[in-house]
C-alpha cells in the first residue's frame, strides 16, 4: 500500500507541475518579472573582439607600461618573464606543440594578437577578472607580445596597431575540408527504395581523418 500511495503522489505531483506551468508563465507576465535590458547593459556584456580588431575599445598601452601592470597582476602566476609558475601556463618562448603535454605559448599557438587582448580582458587576472582598464589590457598585451619577440620595445598597442601584428602560427588553424557539399531532402512519401541506394565512394584514402597522435590541427593520415 505504501508503494502504491507513493506512486500516486508522484503522478499527482507531475500532473500538478504540468498544469501549473501555463499559470506560472501568465503570472510572470502579469507581475512584470524581469526587465528588458538597456543598450548600456547589453554593451557591458558585448565585449567580444574579432580577429580583424572589430570590438576593440578606445585606449592604448605601451610595452613599458605593460611591464609594470604585468609585474603587479600577472607575474605571480605566469612568471616574471612569462616562463610560467607552478601549474599556471607558460606564455613566452617557442614552446612545443607535440608530445603529451604541449606548450601552447603565445608565440607558437595563438592565431591573432586581438585574441590575446580579448582573453586578458575577459578572464584575467585569474582571481579577479574585469578589473583592468582598457589601457591596462592594451599594455599587458603589448608586453606579452614583446616577451615573445613579436613586437619591438617601443610598440604601443591600440585598436589600429594590434590587428596588424602577424602571429607566427596564424595559418595553422585553417583546414580546407575536401569533402564536397551535399544536399538532401526529407522524404515522407514516394521515397527511394533502400535496395536502390548504392555506395559510390568512401572516405578511405581521402585524407579526411586526423591521426590519433600528435597535433590534430594539421595531422593527416600517412
Amino acid at each position: 500500500m505504501a508503494a502504491r500511495s507513493m506512486s500516486n503522489w508522484v503522478k499527482f505531483a507531475a500532473l500538478l507541475s504540468v498544469l501549473a506551468a501555463p499559470a506560472m508563465a501568465k503570472n510572470a507576465a502579469q507581475f512584470g518579472v524581469g526587465t528588458t535590458p538597456t543598450q548600456e547593459q547589453i554593451a557591458g556584456w558585448a565585449i567580444g573582439i574579432r580577429p580583424d580588431g572589430q570590438g576593440l575599445p578606445d585606449g592604448h598601452g605601451s610595452v613599458k607600461d605593460g611591464d609594470e601592470v604585468y609585474a603587479n597582476t600577472c607575474a605571480a602566476c605566469h612568471g616574471t618573464f612569462g616562463e610560467g609558475a607552478g601549474r599556471y601556463p607558460r606564455l613566452a618562448g617557442e614552446g612545443k606543440l607535440t608530445g603529451d603535454r604541449p606548450e601552447q605559448t603565445i608565440q607558437t599557438y595563438w592565431p591573432y594578437a586581438t585574441t590575446l587582448f580579448d582573453y586578458i580582458d575577459r578572464a584575467m587576472p585569474f582571481p579577479t577578472p574585469h578589473v583592468l582598464t582598457p589601457d591596462q589590457v592594451y599594455a599587458v598585451t603589448a608586453y606579452v607580445l614583446n616577451l615573445n619577440g613579436l613586437v619591438g620595445d617601443d610598440f604601443v598597442a591600440d585598436k589600429e596597431t594590434l590587428p596588424k601584428v602577424q602571429m607566427p602560427n596564424r595559418d595553422g588553424f585553417i583546414w580546407k575540408d575536401p569533402r564536397p557539399d551535399t544536399y538532401d531532402t526529407a522524404c515522407m512519401s514516394d521515397c527511394v527504395s533502400p535496395d536502390a541506394i548504392k555506395i559510390t565512394s568512401t572516405a578511405e584514402g581521402k585524407s579526411l581523418t586526423p591521426k590519433t597522435t600528435g597535433p590534430l590541427d594539421t595531422a593527416m593520415p600517412q
